[in-house]
């Protein structure tokens, strides 16, 4: 591992030489054939379908996984994709998953799916690469993702394969008997051949590609954008991108000998590149338990039995994981492990804390976002870590914090000033980030750096900090407000596991802030003593919550981000609805749709005639726009 201690370190790495200069592979498939040359009969990946640490497990070394990786890959080109074509995957994670992720850069450009997201959301991503093969589960019981997938794939002209992966191979003991006799019945509807992946892989060469593998830099993924609402952006990621992440672990953190485990899906840029690609380039080992990963059952009971039965050193989470695990003892020994990586979204200084005194385990924060193939920044493990910040930025990453200036241009910020984080680094494809050409446009701050939306500043020693997001900011009355105070605030009461701070409709000052709060598992407080403690703890009066509401959960992604558009619309509802009732209009909110033109849309419905004119005399003080959802009620 190299010296990453200080931005004098960061810059030490990048004075050596440039990045292009560096023998690094050129193909994913080198890649992994270096690894299984050096590394071939320690443990690759390991795999369990239950939660349970004694359940049955698979594990494949390095000689099996490239093996694995290039019959699916030959199987891929027999079918009929080539390197610009596109392999889609609408999976939870499994063995199959992993292997069908390397093998689609492998054969052609591979397009992960949340398997979260409704047909219609999946559809439109697989029309949108124009994806020629999907693989995807077997009907199975308690999940309706092959179905989903057929009605996605009925609306997918290009899908030509669907390849089914059959989880029951997973099972161990009698389950593996009773669960194929009440396996629903097989979505049918499209087009499409259906095969089955693992069948159809044996019957490929496991030692030799059938195909020449082209020594260039390319496009070799499609990671899509987004949560489980609106239609997601598609980014394009280059090998170049990729091995880059891979680089960096295997460089400045991980060593062959450490154990991962990563309990997050591997249709996010987080367990794809940071994970899998400093695994690939370390030589170490990644274990994945249960198909939904932290959403798996029991996964939060057993998770630190899991750590000491695989004597893991490093725990891959997210802020939602490590707010849930805090409500459970750790009630195992789980000394080996060295460190958890904290990314997806900020980690609330308060669970930091609780996490830290509980487990003795320190928490190392980092940043990155699809668009930039992930990695921005680290805390440096052995160097000083600055709680809140999200550490030093990577080798080879130049981060500027620019504001937009009043000729279209763009200034530096100083040294902690707040602005916008712009981002170039070899995983930033200029000019050509998305899929879909006009998202590329305005996207890029003096044509080189990744203008990424997020709010932050630059210390004077290099670290960097999330202070929001452009987006979320509340606007009261032309009052910036950063909804981090409002969140990092109400963390700190020991009832709060999550906050999401947003801004409610207003009449008069467009946006005023208001919360929703999910409590720690078993406690109670009113809302009355909530506000009392947010008035306690935020010392800025704008940003005083005017409305807090509890709910059994907050809406969150695979990850673990909360969903805030989902809270925005919970906001429209309540604040519409009210504003409508005070003024004796007989029509309510029905539902809150996303325009991509309109942003965030209400629909009403009437309980008797009424005029257009009265409607918009009461909504139209809102910034939102609204509509009829239907003639009558």
């Amino acid at each position: 591992m190299g010296n990453f201690q200080t931005l004098a370190d960061v810059r030490a790495i990048e004075a050596e030489m440039p990045f292009a200069a560096r023998d690094l592979p050129k193909t994913m498939y080198q890649a992994l054939a270096r690894t299984r040359s050096v590394h071939g009969t320690r443990p690759a990946v390991t795999y369990q379908l239950e939660s349970d640490p004694k359940s049955k497990s698979e594990t494949l070394d390095w000689n099996a996984l490239l093996a694995r990786v290039i019959q699916a890959a030959n199987l891929f080109r027999s079918i009929g994709i080539g390197e610009k074509d596109v392999v889609a995957f609408v999976l939870p994670n499994s063995m199959e998953t992993v292997v069908t992720l390397l093998a689609g850069m492998v054969a052609g450009i591979v397009n992960p799916i949340n398997p979260l997201l409704e047909p219609e959301q999946i559809s439109a991503i697989l029309r949108e690469t124009g994806a020629k093969v999907v693989v995807t589960l077997r009907a199975f019981p308690k999940t309706k993702l092959p179905q989903n997938v057929a009605e996605a794939v009925r609306h997918a002209p290009s899908v030509k394969t669907v390849l089914e992966v059959d989880l029951t191979r997973s099972l161990g003991g009698i389950k593996k008997y009773i669960v194929p006799l009440l396996r629903p019945k097989n979505p049918v509807g499209h087009s499409a051949n259906v095969m089955d992946f693992n069948r159809e892989c044996s019957r490929m060469p496991a030692d030799v590609l059938s195909f020449a593998d082209i020594q260039e830099d390319r496009v070799a993924a499609y990671f899509h954008t987004g949560g489980t609402t609106g239609m997601p952006k598609v980014a394009q990621h280059k090998i170049s991108g990729m091995i880059y992440n891979g680089w960096l672990g295997q460089q400045l953190i991980f060593r062959e000998t450490d154990v991962l485990m990563c309990p997050l899906p591997l249709f996010h840029v987080l367990a794809a590149y940071p994970v899998l690609m400093s695994v690939i380039t370390a030589g170490a080992h990644v274990h994945f338990p249960t198909p939904a990963g932290y959403r798996g059952e029991g996964v939060f009971d057993n998770l630190w039995k899991l750590v000491e039965r695989w004597k893991v050193t490093y725990l891959i989470t997210v802020p939602t994981a490590l707010s849930a695990l805090m409500q459970r003892p750790v009630d195992a020994d789980i000394r080996t492990l060295r460190g958890a990586f904290s990314g997806s979204s900020p980690l609330p200084l308060e669970l930091y804390a609780r996490f830290k005194k509980a487990s003795g385990v320190e928490i190392v924060e980092g940043y990155g976002l699809t668009e930039s193939t992930c990695l921005v920044s680290f805390n440096p493990p052995e160097g000083v870590k600055k709680i809140g910040s999200v550490g030093l930025t990577f080798p080879y990453c130049d981060v500027r914090i620019l504001i937009a200036d009043a000729k279209g241009g763009f200034r530096d910020c100083a040294a902690d000033e707040v602005g916008e984080i712009c981002v170039a680094s070899p995983g930033v494809y200029v000019g050509h980030t998305y899929t879909e050409a006009d998202k590329n446009r305005g996207l890029f701050a003096n044509g080189t750096h990744l203008r990424t939306g997020d709010l932050g500043r630059l210390d004077a020693e290099g670290y960097l900090y999330i202070t929001g997001r452009a987006k979320d900011l509340i606007i009261r009355g032309g009052h910036n407000i950063d909804p981090a105070i409002i969140e990092e605030a109400l963390m700190g009461h020991p009832a709060v596991a999550f906050v999401g701070a947003i801004g409610q409709p207003d009449a008069h000052l467009g946006e005023l802030p208001c919360a929703y709060l999910e409590l720690v598992k078993g406690q109670d407080v009113s809302i009355e003593e909530l506000l009392t403690f947010s008035n306690a703890h935020i010392h800025e009066r704008a940003a005083l919550p005017k409305y807090l509401e509890i709910l059994p959960e907050l809406p969150k992604t695979a990850v673990g981000k909360v969903l805030k558009n989902e809270l925005r619309k919970l906001a429209i509802i309540r604040t519409y609805d009210a504003a409508l009732h005070k003024a004796g209009v007989p029509a309510r909110v029905s539902s809150v749709i996303e325009d991509k033109k309109r942003g965030l849309v209400a629909r009403l419905e009437r309980s008797v005639e009424v005029e257009d004119h009265q409607v918009q005399t009461v909504l139209g003080q809102f910034s939102q726009g609204w509509e009829w959802a239907s003639p009558t009620l």
